[in-house]
């Protein structure tokens, strides 16, 4: 094969590459054998080693071979080529670079033949270190590779001890190659530590156990690059996605620093608005109430009363991330009723447009909307402390009644409307709300009417209200009430038709028209 495709004139292997690397559909082994039975991989790896200037060539060879790779048959032949993969770690191509890291993921996902253990190929052909240099040095494609590539590695119980070595003293030690790197790679190191961090609870013990959290400290610490640190905090809010997360972070001052960078007027506003979304987000995560000392929470309150819109509308937004869990529903409105009193007093105060619409999503994740419906209803303390609020604003309002405050609220823009809907849905699991529901016949004509909203979210919302208005009633006393016959009749209908159709008769009705004369 080699001497019918003379790298003289490699013409065809670019024609030929391309067409296999972006064949549409899926891959099969046949179709990857069929290809290097006409094309080796030594001629084709020699070609872009030689020919790498040839037009084309590179970019069709490197994503053809990604492709060959991915398959059972093409990574088969992986172990064989480790040297290339080796020379292809420390190529100035960037694209080859990114091909070797691909193909070390291909190697550890893919490989089928148990005789040849992985993770002993890529510590005999020192893959490791490159990969590292490769996360800190490479475009952001190849440090995305190599990522991926070193997550696969601490996949297996033997490539554990590459990752984190037992000597932190080692060279490849995360917390040395932090060191020593610019502060993008610093960055790259911790976005690998996070991704580390989410493969297990046991992966995530030995990242804490080797002192790596440290590092998100240290830079957290360090605000004097505003981008740095906006970066790490992005990472520290993934970081706390992670379901584990919350028993190693609740070990670290992480949630201290944050509350120190809300309450620093001297930091970047944009740190400190992250900085509550991320406070917000460990606090409402099970079991996080490991967190509280109580000064987050205040800090958050005195930001939602800032006179700068912005960061009071983030640090609202935060207070309902908290209030989203049942835990955190429950300990705002057990331990912080100041900070609930505030939201629910701002959800219903029309005198900040901002202000108010994060108010009452905050008011919708606090009583429930984003919770299962076996979770919405708190403790008896906790609601007896919601249901006294929604009437204590109702009275001193020029409203009344918690129904006039729901009605004023669909009654004004589609934003409000619905954020309005969030706030229903969730509250009238409460037979107090549902009372008050069912007592104002507006509230029930626009959560019915087909026609009320114009966009997709809305008329979803809508209907969700109305789905959980319906619930909530064939469930209570009220269903026995023969008064009431005429609004069970009107939700029970409107869930019927969905939360698109507008109009109750969809058929094409005939139009009669005269004739047109010429």
């Amino acid at each position: 094969m080699e001497e019918e495709y003379s790298l003289d004139d490699p013409t065809r292997l670019v024609e030929s590459a391309s067409e296999f690397a972006y064949y549409p559909g899926p891959l099969t082994d046949a179709a990857a054998k069929d290809f290097l039975d006409r094309f080796p991989l030594p001629l084709i790896i020699n070609a872009l080693q030689t020919k790498a200037d040839f037009p084309g060539l590179e970019n069709a060879i490197v994503t053809c071979l990604e492709r060959v790779f991915k398959t059972k048959y093409g990574s088969s032949f992986i172990p064989q080529y480790m040297s290339f993969v080796h020379v292809g770690l420390q190529a100035e191509s960037q694209v080859v670079r990114s091909l070797a890291c691909k193909t070390v993921t291909n190697l550890l996902e893919n490989l089928d033949d148990k005789s040849i253990p992985p993770i002993k190929l890529i510590i005999d052909y020192n893959i490791y270190p490159l990969l590292l240099d490769s996360l800190v040095t490479g475009n952001e494609q190849v440090a995305a590779a190599a990522i991926d590539a070193i997550k696969c590695i601490a996949g297996f119980p033997e490539g554990m001890a590459v990752v984190f070595p037992a000597n932190n003293k080692e060279v490849t030690y995360l917390g040395n190659l932090a060191s020593r790197s610019s502060s993008l790679g610093r960055v790259r190191v911790l976005s690998l530590i996070v991704k580390l961090f989410s493969i297990s609870k046991s992966v995530a013990s030995v990242i804490y156990n080797s002192n790596l959290l440290s590092l998100l400290e240290a830079e957290i610490s360090n605000s004097e690059d505003t981008l740095v640190t906006l970066s790490v905090l992005e990472l520290l809010f993934e970081l706390a996605e992670i379901q584990h997360s919350t028993e190693f972070l609740s070990r670290t001052t992480l949630l201290q620093l944050l509350s120190s960078i809300i309450s620093n007027t001297s930091t970047e506003a944009i740190l400190r608005s992250r900085a509550m979304m991320i406070s917000g987000r460990l606090l409402s995560k099970e079991n996080g109430f490991m967190f509280v000392d109580g000064s987050t929470i205040d800090r958050l309150l005195a930001q939602s009363e800032s006179q700068d819109n912005d960061e009071c509308e983030s640090a609202l937004e935060a207070l309902g991330q908290i209030g989203s869990s049942i835990q955190g529903a429950e300990l705002l409105l057990s331990g912080f009723l100041p900070v609930v009193r505030h939201v629910v007093h701002a959800a219903f105060d029309r005198q900040g447009h901002g202000k108010q619409l994060a108010a009452l999503h905050a008011l919708g994740n606090i009583v429930g909307e984003s919770r299962p419906e076996n979770s919405k209803i708190l403790n008896a303390d906790a609601e007896e402390n919601l249901r006294r609020l929604i009437y204590e604003v109702g009275s001193d309002s020029s409203k009344l009644t918690p129904s006039g405050l729901f009605l004023s609220i669909l009654q004004q823009a589609s934003e409000f409307r619905l954020a309005g809907y969030r706030v229903i849905t969730g509250l009238v699991a409460r037979p107090w709300c549902l009372m008050e529901i069912c007592s104002k016949q507006d509230i029930i004509n626009m959560v019915t009417d087909p026609t009320a909203e114009t966009t997709k979210i809305g008329m979803e919302a809508r209907h969700n209200c109305c789905k959980a208005i319906h619930n909530a009633f064939l469930s209570s006393k009220l269903i026995n009430e023969s008064s009431l016959s005429g609004i069970a009749a009107n939700l029970q209908e409107a869930v019927r038709r969905g939360p698109y159709l507008a109009r109750k008769q969809s058929e094409a009705q005939p139009v009669v028209m005269t004739a047109e004369r010429f």
